[in-house]
């Protein structure tokens, strides 16, 4: 019947206008995040309360405890990462001190140390949303907290960075899937590719499949995936160099990334073919295969070319149009 057709598609359109997207991430994973998050804050609760007492110290968990969210539930996360981490909670703290010290008027002084605190977090590429809190119990968090002054940027927010930071590594570590920080994980190799090696078509399916690998939540959905790949795949083929533009000794490179980097100059090019297509004799002058020499066609060759570089010194520096 229509309307028993009807009903899913519009629980589906309600459960994506609301954001919630199934989560392949097992009960291990979750009881794991779970029991790192309760460690971590026990530890800063003590901590806190050694260094301000009374209902103050309150505030303070509160912000340590978002933080637990991302570095136990979310470990992999660039907003979970050290420097997000150390320099969103201290630059918040010395914002929310000054702030509370220079401001007269409560609400001016907590609107302004959240506000200063996201964007110079901003500039200094250390965004961590729970350093907002940092900077809102300075100015809130009442006299007990007043009387630290700037001795609060030290006890006890940097001691509570410290000591959920030690934890995250040492929790983390005993589970090989959730190394922290994420330059911990071992990339498993790649299979092999060559610089002329195209990749398929990835379909929505591949997608799900890839992000049911991971047994752990991931800060980025199916959709931003697939949107982020469009536009690769789009730049890709937008950008292919045009076989008119090459010019004998000049240099090439493939625009690709660590092993398979290479750059080749054009040597000398024969006359037409009897395909029609003139040949380029290339020689590779840094990266994979240095010191090799090849023949292919022109238009192949502009396939495999994503710009011109000049050599620099001693770096290789890509020529704009």
């Amino acid at each position: 019947m229509p309307g028993m057709n009807s009903s899913p598609n519009l629980i589906n359109k309600l459960l994506h206008f609301l954001g919630i997207e199934p989560r392949a991430v097992g009960h291990t994973e979750k009881l794991v995040s779970a029991a790192g998050a309760f460690l971590g804050i026990i530890i800063i609760f003590y901590s806190s309360s050694f260094f301000v007492p009374g209902t103050s110290s309150y505030l303070i968990v509160a912000s340590m405890g978002a933080s637990a969210v991302l570095l136990f539930a979310v470990p992999h996360g660039p907003l979970s990462q050290p420097w997000p981490l150390i320099g969103g909670h201290l630059i918040s703290a010395v914002i929310g001190v000054s702030c509370a010290k220079f401001i007269p008027d409560l609400f001016f002084a907590a609107s302004i140390a959240v506000g200063l605190a996201v964007g110079l977090m901003y500039y200094l590429n250390c965004i961590h949303p729970p350093g907002g809190a940092t900077a809102l119990s300075a100015v809130v968090g009442g006299v007990e907290i007043h009387q630290l002054g700037y001795q609060y940027v030290l006890t006890p927010v940097l001691i509570n960075v410290v000591a959920i930071f030690t934890v995250a590594i040492s929790f983390n570590y005993l589970f090989r899937w959730r190394r922290y920080p994420a330059s911990l994980i071992r990339k498993k190799p790649s299979s092999a590719q060559t610089p002329d090696k195209h990749h398929a078509a990835i379909t929505h399916e591949d997608f799900v499949y890839a992000l049911s690998e991971f047994d752990s939540f991931l800060d980025i959905s199916e959709e931003d995936l697939l949107t982020i790949y469009d536009l690769v795949t789009r730049r890709h083929q937008l950008t292919i160099f045009p076989a008119s533009e090459l010019k004998l000794g000049h240099y090439y490179c493939n625009g690709e990334n660590d092993k398979l980097w290479s750059v080749r100059q054009i040597v000398d090019w024969s006359g037409s073919s009897e395909d029609g297509e003139d040949k380029i004799i290339y020689k590779v002058v840094a990266g994979a295969d240095r010191r090799n020499t090849g023949v292919v066609s022109k238009n192949a060759f502009s396939r495999w070319v994503k710009y011109e570089v000049i050599r620099d010194e001693n770096n290789w520096r890509r020529v704009d149009s």
